[in-house]
């Protein structure tokens, strides 16, 4: 019986450890931020843990705020945010110099506003910029008054490490 029982309890450490070292689907954590005359933009993203063959990660979840509005969520990757389509989003990320693609990435906020900041190369000095929506008309040759395309500092950073 005494050899049985040593018998389980090794067996509960073996397995124990081996599954405690598998390794697990995991996510990446990033901080960003960024800003413009009138913007300031920050919180954190969630991204898959492996880039694709150009280094970009995925993001798959976002949190923070805009001008003190809360995020409320991520546009689907493939689709376009309201008020400025048919530019597609690719919600792509890398520990790049370009961190963004020329699709970006929007979200919404609890102002029922949109913002989508992208890497615009078609600039003679190319840089980033932010599309802001407060849609109310489809089409980006609606865009109004409150709604802007203007130049930002974009910066995200890893905090866990792949």
């Amino acid at each position: 019986m005494k050899n049985l029982a040593l018998f389980a309890i090794l067996l509960a450490m073996t397995s124990g450890l081996v599954f405690g070292t598998m390794p697990a689907a995991s996510a990446l954590s990033w901080n960003w931020n960024y800003s413009g005359t009138g913007i300031a933009a920050n919180g954190t993203f969630t991204t898959n843990d492996t880039p694709n063959d150009l280094g970009f990660y995925l993001i798959t979840g976002i949190t923070g705020t805009r001008n003190d509005e809360t995020i409320t969520g991520l546009q689907p990757a493939g689709t376009s945010m309201p008020g400025n389509e048919p530019f597609d989003v690719d919600n792509l990320i890398s520990l790049n110099t370009q961190q963004l693609t020329g699709k970006g990435f929007a979200y919404s906020t609890s102002g029922k506003n949109y913002s989508s900041p992208f890497f615009a190369s078609f600039l003679p000095t190319p840089g980033y910029l932010e599309v802001f929506s407060a849609p109310t008309r489809p089409g980006f040759e609606n865009l109004r008054l409150e709604d802007r395309e203007l130049p930002i500092s974009f910066s995200a950073t890893l905090i866990t490490a792949p």
